[in-house]
């Protein structure tokens, strides 16, 4: 038998669009053909399962190999098979169905990421890489013949008999001199293991020699023989396939460990199964984050029926989730899908919802069963918790009962339980209420003891993403302002109806004024004498929250605050009228001595704050030695 024809298709150019808008990803032929193998094996399983086929189904590894002289790269299956007139049918008919619909859709748009499989050219992918290719198939059905198919990559095809020993289907590519790359095993062995890693089939790729027990030798001692072994590179049976109550932690934790090996453990993980109103299959861990989150992005990996797709999975999980990492499989997803299909895909809008809530039932049902044990995890989690409540409302709205506040004693608060713990000592004048934090427990530490020392309580909020944390929960508290510790003086951090007297008249208060504006001699400092305690330092000087904020949002990538980020830091400097130090000043004698004295105590504020740096913190030594000496 030997029959020659043209494939239905109206047009001529079909396979170098093909070459020219997949180039890019010109590697996924491979798992195209090797899908195709794990379907064709997949269908036969089913049809024995329901009686369908009686025959022996026996050894069904799909085996991939490479002749580097003979330029092929061969995938071969043991599975349903194809009689002649099903490829005419499947490979000829079915599969450019929609060709003339591609080559308008596709010819003028570099996007290929839409291509196979909707118009059903999975297998065509071959001809990015082969000048010609056969398929050599002999079908499970009795009395069947086998048949070969061949194409050069034009509209012309030939068929013909065959001889074939066993049932399945060799698909035999020669390479292109352009694609010689794939004839290298190591290329070939990387390919399989990035898309091919869990396919459900075993998959063979190569032999390799180990040694066995060959009983013992004339003076007893163990002899071993070599053999030669499969070589199967893919795990058939991922842990995302099985049932979570036939798993233990030391199941999930070396899963864990094949994806990333030389990651830490994992804090824990949840076990997507879900098979309505969507598929979907999966788990993902949290990882230890801390504050380098941007670095753990692209963790996740998007699967669909066990066959990689992408790590890019920005539409389908939720950004504040993008720092998770471990395995979701959808079948609703398609092998190749562009980023407006997410973008608009109905399913994939339900999936991200749903693992939302799955995320948050887990994080509220860990707090509920064992709170001690989710607060030592809180220091980890609490970037997933709080990006998760900036961005999305519904995970807030329950992430507001389990999202834990920690304050410099290490102790932690869910919101209400703070509210109730500092209303009574640090509600304002005006009937608000005012939480404190530190963004640096060194550098703020003389504000935390100043606080300290009037009984209020200071939070740690030191993280990358708490800026705008603090901006997007503070309207929602209500009656509530955030200030930073350092940000004002204690006293007008939480203004009460009691005021400290001042010790100077205010004749002294405006030549004290004038006397360090002398000294400082910046724009961008504003000074304000103030009755203080005297126990407080002689000289404050603070960033209003208001300035400090809109900067540290700036700097984190804070959108419409950007143009903070190039204005010059501008500082509230705080006199303490009350401080000996500034009567001292006062009485000193001579204008340049007075100056000389206010501009030591301003520096030692700066180098309170770190902001004394260079010349001027030289100046500051050699003026202390003078001073002591």
């Amino acid at each position: 038998m030997k029959e020659k024809g043209s494939i239905s298709i109206h047009t001529e150019n079909i396979f170098p669009i093909i070459k020219k808008f997949l180039y890019s990803d010109h590697e996924i032929f491979l798992r195209e053909l090797v899908s195709n193998a794990v379907d064709a094996t997949q269908k036969l399983k089913k049809l024995a399962s329901i009686g369908e086929y009686t025959g022996e189904i026996g050894d069904t590894k799909i085996e991939v190999s490479f002749d580097k002289k003979k330029s092929t790269i061969t995938v071969s299956d043991k599975g349903i098979g194809m009689t002649g007139e099903e490829m005419k049918k499947y490979i000829n008919q079915i599969a450019f169905s929609g060709a003339a619909e591609f080559v308008e859709k596709f010819k003028d748009k570099g996007d290929a990421k839409d291509i196979i499989g909707k118009f059903g050219l999975g297998f065509y992918s071959a001809f990015m890489v082969a000048d010609n290719v056969e398929i050599v198939s002999l079908s499970y059905q009795e009395g069947a013949e086998a048949a070969k198919w061949e194409c050069d990559g034009s509209t012309e095809f030939e068929l013909s008999s065959a001889k074939k020993e066993g049932r399945g289907t060799d698909v035999i590519l020669h390479v292109n001199k352009d694609s010689e790359e794939f004839l290298d095993e190591y290329r070939l062995k990387g390919i399989l293991e990035k898309y091919c890693k869990f396919l459900p089939v075993e998959i063979k790729f190569g032999t390799k020699e180990e040694s066995e027990p060959d009983g013992e030798d004339a003076e007893g001692k163990p002899k071993t023989k070599s053999v030669t072994v499969d070589r199967i590179i893919n795990n058939p049976s991922p842990l995302w396939m099985k049932a979570p109550k036939d798993l233990t932690d030391e199941d999930y934790i070396k899963f864990y460990k094949e994806l990333y090996p030389f990651s830490e453990d994992p804090l824990f993980w949840i076990h997507l199964n879900v098979d309505y109103p969507f598929n979907l299959t999966g788990i993902l861990y949290f990882p230890k984050v801390k504050n380098d989150f941007e670095l753990q992005k692209n963790k996740i990996q998007l699967y669909s029926r066990q066959v990689f797709i992408t790590d890019e999975v920005k539409d389908v999980v939720p950004d504040f989730l993008m720092m998770l990492h471990g395995i979701l499989d959808s079948p609703d997803i398609p092998l190749n899908v562009s980023r407006s299909y997410l973008q608009s895909d109905s399913n994939v809008k339900k999936i991200s919802a749903h693992i939302t809530k799955k995320v948050a039932d887990k994080l509220q049902d860990m707090f509920k069963k064992d709170r001690k044990e989710f607060e030592k995890k809180w220091d980890d989690i609490s970037i997933f918790v709080k990006y998760g409540m900036i961005s999305d409302e519904k995970f807030y709205e329950k992430a507001k009962d389990f999202g834990l506040l920690k304050n410099t004693e290490n102790e932690y608060f869910t919101l209400d339980e703070y509210k109730e713990k500092v209303k009574p000592n640090q509600t304002d004048k005006d009937s608000q209420l005012v939480y404190l934090y530190t963004s640096d427990r060194g550098k703020q530490d003389s504000f935390i003891q100043s606080a300290k020392d009037k009984v209020y309580d200071v939070l740690v909020l030191d993280s990358a993403i708490d800026s705008h944390f603090i901006s997007n929960i503070e309207p929602k508290l209500e009656k509530t302002q955030v200030k930073r510790v350092d940000s004002d003086t204690v006293d007008k951090l939480i203004a009460k109806d009691e005021a400290m007297p001042s010790v100077l008249s205010k004749e002294e208060e405006e030549q004290v004024k004038s006397i360090f504006e002398k000294a400082i001699n910046n724009t961008n400092m504003t000074v304000a004498v103030e009755s203080l305690s005297p126990s407080e330092l002689p000289v404050i000087v603070t960033m209003s929250e208001w300035m400090r904020r809109m900067k540290d949002m700036a700097r984190t990538g804070g959108g419409g605050y950007a143009f903070m980020g190039n204005m010059p830091d501008s500082y509230n400097v705080a006199v303490n009228a009350n401080h000996g130090i500034v009567q001292k000043i006062i009485k000193a004698e001579g204008e340049d001595q007075k100056v000389k004295l206010a501009k030591q105590a301003y520096d030692l504020a700066l180098l309170s704050q770190n902001l004394l740096t260079g010349a001027e913190l030289t100046s500051f030594i050699k003026r202390s030695v003078e001073l002591v000496s």
